[in-house]
């Protein structure tokens, strides 16, 4: 189909100029054909394509040159000059033979897997045939270690309530950048349970939790729980100093391995037996812990002494040089410190049967209570004292002397 745009003009000459364009035009086709066409097209099957005319291409040069190929054996077999039958089989075999397939790296892998599984099959059953002396340069395998199982997958939730002083809220920091299986959780409202800390627990997939209870901005406890079975210890911290705040010489690295060191005095009772136990679960590296250091440079030592729990941190210092045979290890404190009064040992988490209650234990309200009561004694004292003394002087009052009088005549 053509069209045509007819112009004319007329020059300066008095001639009339026409001008005819054409144009062709082509036919519209329906757009839903258009895209048949293209999905027929770029279908492995379809009937175009630059790559499938290509390889068509190549097929037909194929089958054409193995055509000539034939038709020339055929021709030098009459003759009688061609070789062996078993070669040029063998050659058209070679040539013919399509090429391998690439594997995927997973395939890789397990079959590198599979050939490993192999070599120390071989290499056990070779061990046990031959007893062969293993040289002394080199160097022998690593003993292995069974686990024992304690703390394999412990975590540890540290928390406070609401009101807590800057002072346990720096203590809490130093335990989160001590022990590398703790998680931190916001602070936990007074009106809610003590119950409530099992749940956040739960949550963040923790059995063990670490709570830190404020009252009156002066009194702090600190709860040690398994959860969510149990049990729980209740203890009044007191004398406390952080890291921040002594400012002492030790220094380790964060979240190493520590070495746990009691005093032998926890073997000796029930209720020890048992506070010693939820300690080791508490402060203990879990076994292949991905945020721990592999190194072992620091002391988390606990003492009984008092009716009272005494927590140090010490680095373990292992001079350089001269000091070596002079000295030898030494540690070094490095923080914090904290004192542990034991209250109440309980069943459940954060409650439940009583199993132990320290009969030595009095409260800090009646402490401060009877300190009060001092006080208000003390003034009492004061004012009867001042009253007696008037009294005293009015009583003993001295009388008024003869000669007095005399002196002045």
């Amino acid at each position: 189909m053509k069209y045509g745009i007819i112009k004319s003009c007329i020059c300066k000459h008095r001639h009339t100029v026409t001008s005819i364009t054409v144009h062709h035009r082509l036919p519209v086709r329906n757009p839903k054909e258009l895209s048949e066409n293209r999905r027929q097209k770029s279908a492995p099957g379809g009937g175009g394509g630059l790559h499938f005319r290509r390889a068509h291409l190549r097929g037909r040069m194929k089958n054409k040159k193995k055509a000539a190929r034939k038709r020339e054996e055929a021709e030098a077999r009459a003759r009688g000059d061609l070789q062996d039958d078993s070669d040029s089989e063998s050659e058209e075999e070679y040539e013919e033979e399509p090429a391998p397939k690439q594997k995927s790296a997973s395939k890789k892998r397990k079959a590198a897997e599979e050939a490993d599984e192999d070599e120390d099959e071989d290499d056990d059953s070779a061990g046990e045939d031959s007893e062969e002396e293993v040289p002394e340069n080199r160097d022998r395998p690593r003993v292995k270690v069974d686990f024992t199982g304690i703390n394999q997958k412990e975590k540890t939730l540290i928390l406070s309530s609401r009101g807590v002083t800057s002072r346990y809220r720096h203590l809490m920091l130093d335990f989160c950048t001590m022990m590398p299986n703790s998680k931190k959780d916001a602070k936990l409202d007074t009106k809610n349970p003590q119950g409530a800390v099992v749940e956040v627990a739960d949550m963040k997939s923790c059995t063990g939790a670490m709570f830190f209870e404020c009252r009156k901005r002066t009194d702090c406890y600190m709860w040690l729980s398994k959860c969510p079975q149990g049990p729980s210890v209740k203890f009044y911290v007191e004398n406390v100093h952080t890291m921040a705040e002594l400012k002492l010489t030790g220094n380790h690295l964060k979240f190493s391995r520590p070495v746990l060191h009691f005093d032998a005095s926890f073997d000796g009772q029930a209720h020890l037996r048992l506070i010693k136990e939820m300690l080791t679960h508490t402060f203990t590296t879990p076994y292949r812990h991905h945020k721990q250091k592999p190194f072992i440079d620091h002391i988390f030592a606990f003492y009984w002494e008092d009716g009272r729990v005494w927590f140090r941190n010490y680095q373990i210092v292992h001079p350089e040089g001269k000091e070596v045979r002079a000295t030898g290890m030494t540690l070094s404190e490095a923080g914090p410190r904290l004192c542990l009064q034991p209250i109440k040992i309980f069943q459940g988490a954060f409650g439940g049967p009583t199993l132990y209650e320290d009969p030595g234990y009095v409260s800090p309200n009646i402490q401060r209570r009877e300190q009060k009561k001092q006080d208000m004694g003390k003034y009492a004292r004061k004012v009867q004292k001042k009253a007696e003394r008037k009294a005293h002087a009015r009583m003993n009052s001295l009388k008024p002397d003869e000669l007095d009088g005399w002196a002045m005549e």
